[in-house]
């Protein structure tokens, strides 16, 4: 007879079969979706999120649940797979089957009028839509219920856990140490970048960026890359996870980040124990470490001189025009320029994080309802006056730049900043216990990070909550001075 265990797990894979339908369907959208797709793509997700939602709060499914939970005759790992699917289940049986297939209809909308206002830049065709999904999202934070606020309601979603009150300090530090470091680059002079604006071939950017990818360990006969507006990776197993990147002939660092940064995703997708597919142990933590590896790699090892003692060479050899008066040293220090601009996905390390805290400070007040979607592009001007300096011309370079808002994504955007504070952290000990790892990686070896990675990261799932897992690996929980050492460290050198 097979163990309760075993049936809990068949029923998990069931579950991720149809979770990652959908995300097929939703890689598709993105990727090869005609534009008169858009209603009935909508509509199949829209059914099999109902049946997702339907197959797991199963009532026999709960008591299953509950049998499980706590029986002595379990492993660690099982029963933190029980305990965290029945926290997920005790969530999703408070929404009816009607709810999740309103909820997919209404992203889908949302997603498609953020399309729309794109190509006619104008924010007043998505704005009904946005209003639509912030109140999904208020009623989603009611039946979730929370302590404090409702926004804590969405931050667990995306970092179990997380409160307003949690981040509330951690953006205080934002605003008060990044600011005086940006303060005293200021003072120096600035640094150039113009030869990443100059012409690079289409076809060698892709060429050069499949190569970076398959240097960090990204496995292709598990994964392919495509382009699509925003990038992004999606996973259907470990065993099938995909990328995009964007490509612009004028502008080498949209291909360059996006691909580093990408690669970083599905680096941790790739690594998950494949014998755990549809439990929490094979599944990534949370968004926050997620960050962190697309973070590690695009900002530790990708803006570093190391790795380009080693890669410039051969960019200088793809694009010779482009490059013929840039050195090694003026390249790397063009490609950590310190300046604010407008888009978050191109912003330097520095005020990466104030982009993120206006996008925390609006969903905060819409969600609590200081603030509406009415003249929200109005809000997002002046925050941006207030921390940047800086305000946008148009909406697609202001409030449509991103696409996570049309996806009803309300509650993400603080994991971005958690990621890279994680990330500075984990990096830190990386060098500790790798010996040599800078020398390494000046020759083009990244297998050792990638297997230390693995090893701390990757292979343990849900295995351990997020300050948990931070703790085994560094021996402290987050602590946002790592990020300001490395920041400082890096930058006022780079700027003397």
């Amino acid at each position: 007879m097979a163990r309760l265990y075993d049936k809990y797990h068949s029923k998990m894979k069931k579950v991720a079969d149809i979770n990652h339908a959908i995300a097929v369907l939703s890689w598709d959208k993105e990727v090869n979706l005609p534009k008169d797709g858009a209603m009935h793509r909508s509509q199949q997700v829209a059914t099999l999120a109902g049946l997702s939602h339907m197959e797991f709060t199963n009532k026999d499914f709960g008591l299953m649940l509950n049998r499980l939970d706590g029986m002595p005759s379990l492993s660690p790992a099982e029963k933190k797979n029980v305990s965290v699917t029945l926290d997920q289940y005790n969530k999703a049986t408070k929404f009816s089957e009607a709810f999740v297939i309103r909820k997919s209809e209404i992203e889908s909308a949302g997603y498609h009028a953020w399309l729309k206002a794109r190509e006619a830049n104008d924010y007043s065709i998505f704005k009904d839509a946005l209003a639509d999904l912030i109140e999904l999202k208020k009623e989603e934070a009611e039946k979730l219920k929370y302590k404090e606020h409702p926004y804590d309601a969405l931050l667990d979603q995306y970092e179990p856990g997380l409160t307003v009150s949690q981040l509330d300090p951690i953006f205080e530090g934002v605003k008060k140490d990044l600011k005086k470091l940006i303060k005293k680059i200021k003072k120096s002079k600035q640094v150039n970048n113009k030869f990443l604006k100059k012409k690079y071939e289409w076809n060698n950017q892709w060429e050069f960026g499949l190569d970076i990818l398959e240097n960090m360990g990204y496995d292709f006969n598990r994964g392919r890359q495509d382009l699509s507006a925003h990038p992004f990776t999606t996973s259907f197993s470990p065993m099938d996870v995909r990328v995009t990147t964007r490509v612009d002939e004028n502008d080498f660092a949209y291909m360059l980040w996006s691909t580093i940064h990408e690669g970083g995703h599905a680096l941790y997708e790739q690594g998950l124990p494949i014998e755990d597919y549809g439990l929490p142990t094979g599944s990534y933590l949370s968004l926050s470490i997620h960050e962190s590896q697309s973070r590690l790699w695009e900002n530790h090892v990708g803006r570093s001189k190391e790795y380009w003692s080693y890669w410039y060479p051969s960019l200088k050899t793809d694009f010779p025009k482009s490059l013929n008066k840039t050195d090694l040293n003026s390249f790397y220090k063009g490609i950590n320029k310190i300046s604010p601009n407008l888009i978050r996905t191109e912003a330097d390390e520095l005020h990466y994080h104030f982009h993120v805290l206006i996008r925390y400070e609006i969903e905060k007040g819409l969600m609590e309802g200081s603030i509406d979607t009415d003249n929200l592009d109005k809000v997002w001007n002046e925050k941006y006056k207030e921390y940047l300096g800086i305000s946008a011309k148009d909406a697609n370079q202001g409030i449509l730049q991103d696409v996570h808002w049309g996806h009803g994504s309300i509650g993400y955007f603080p994991t971005y900043s958690l990621g890279s504070f994680y990330a500075a952290q984990f990096y830190a000990q990386a060098q500790k216990d790798i010996k040599k790892l800078n020398k390494k990686l000046s020759k083009g070896d990244t297998s050792q990070l990638l297997a230390w990675l693995r090893e701390n990261v990757h292979q343990h799932g849900r295995r351990y909550e997020s300050d948990e897992l931070c703790n085994r690996i560094t021996g402290e929980s987050l602590n946002f001075d790592h990020f300001l050492k490395y920041a400082s460290d890096k930058f006022l050198s780079v700027y003397k």
